[in-house]
């Protein structure tokens, strides 16, 4: 089969707010081919990645993302691989275009299952999907109180472990960053897994990151996730070295599987965490899956949107009996809940796994999507080059 359509719908709450939450907009792919359709999602701002999609050419090294998709054979995962490598060298100065690709490769894979008749984990070479055990993935609240009722409805929901994020973390002193650790622990209670994500607030200040790591012993933290920028790996090696006992975590940033083995190699973290949305898709972060399990890292799938995301996360590890944590979405704006029909739903023993179903497995929610489309028109000299697709 050929690739005969690339549709992106650009999604949007009806208010946006600065608020480090993802859910609050989306970019929905749909590819067309052999008379099926996959669908996919970026994680990433839509109106730079619809540009990214059908942008005039700009030299031969910056060619719009569609020009190496579409007209492309589809029947095998090596066609796949070949379409990547194609993206990558006529789009090679195009920045955002991987974010725009990531979509892409997640609904061609989506589409390959589905023609295959397979999920897309068997695709990868997996013979099994195994149980993770998902972390309610919520926000730090603007004051330790907040934090506490957070970690309390995580237990109530069900959930053994919750990462806490962004918020006021970093931005004050690590005393008053202490009370929160301790709130979001007794919310947990004991037994609970306490994941700390401080959203790259530290930048590359070594200094202030450590003063937060006696407080997070304390708090008996699992892991410090993304306490700098992606490019830092001096200073990951550096607070990995002082980090003894919490484990650094990082790798949603990367936007190519070198950055994310980098930030193994050289900056040690001990879990490596990965956007399909991001990266490039579904491929590459096999390329990573595959690089921690030889590092003894642990692989762990990075989602903040719908389960459509969720799917296509879970496939690069699915396969992995000993990589078993999953961030789920704790709080997902309305929007990313009306994408699909199917929602991965913690099972008797509160896991989930990547579905059996082929392809993704995942059915979309046309409705829910007609919901929240934002009308876009792209014209450059009076020719339109976007508009809106028909669902």
């Amino acid at each position: 089969m050929r690739i005969e359509s690339i549709d992106f719908f650009y999604l949007s709450m009806p208010k946006v707010t600065a608020e480090a939450d993802g859910s609050q907009d989306a970019l929905v792919v749909r590819v067309a081919a052999g008379g099926l359709v996959g669908y996919g999602e970026c994680e990433a701002a839509p109106l730079p990645s619809i540009a990214a999609l059908i942008c005039p050419l700009s030299h031969g090294s910056c060619q719009p993302v569609k020009d190496s998709v579409l007209g492309q054979k589809l029947n095998t995962r090596e066609d796949i691989q070949r379409i990547s490598q194609l993206v990558a060298y006529q789009s090679m100065d195009l920045l955002q275009a991987a974010h725009t690709y990531s979509g892409i490769e997640m609904a061609l894979w989506d589409l390959l299952g589905k023609s295959l008749n397979e999920p897309v984990w068997t695709l990868l070479g997996y013979k099994n999907s195994y149980p993770k055990t998902p972390y309610f993935s919520v926000l730090f609240g603007d004051e330790p109180a907040i934090t506490l009722e957070r970690a309390k409805e995580s237990r109530q929901k069900g959930f053994q472990a919750a990462k806490f994020g962004w918020g006021p973390i970093g931005t004050g002193t690590a005393s008053e960053d202490r009370e929160h650790f301790q709130a979001a622990r007794e919310g947990l209670e004991n037994d609970g897994i306490l994941l700390v994500d401080t959203g790259q607030i530290f930048g590359d200040d070594v200094e202030k990151a450590s003063q937060r790591i006696k407080a997070m012993e304390e708090a008996n933290v699992l892991w410090f996730e993304e306490p700098f920028h992606a490019h830092a790996l001096k200073e990951y090696g550096e607070l990995a070295k002082r980090s003894r006992k919490i484990k650094i975590a990082g790798g949603e940033g990367a936007h190519h599987s070198s950055m994310a083995k980098h930030l193994i190699d050289f900056g040690k973290i001990g879990y490596v965490q990965i956007d399909c949305g991001r990266i490039g898709g579904i491929s590459p972060a096999k390329l990573v899956a595959d690089h921690a399990v030889a590092s003894g890292v642990t692989y762990v799938n990075h989602t903040f949107t719908s389960h459509l995301a969720l799917s296509a996360s879970l496939q690069p590890y699915a396969g992995l009996k000993n990589h078993e944590i999953c961030e789920y979405p704790g709080q997902p704006k309305s929007l990313a809940l009306a994408i699909t029909k199917t929602h991965l739903e913690p099972d008797k023993n509160r896991q989930v796994r990547a579905p059996e179903k082929p392809g993704l497995g995942i059915d979309i929610n046309l409705e829910g999507l007609t919901n929240y489309m934002v009308d876009v028109s792209i014209e450059v000299n009076g020719r339109s080059l976007y508009r809106t697709p028909q669902l």
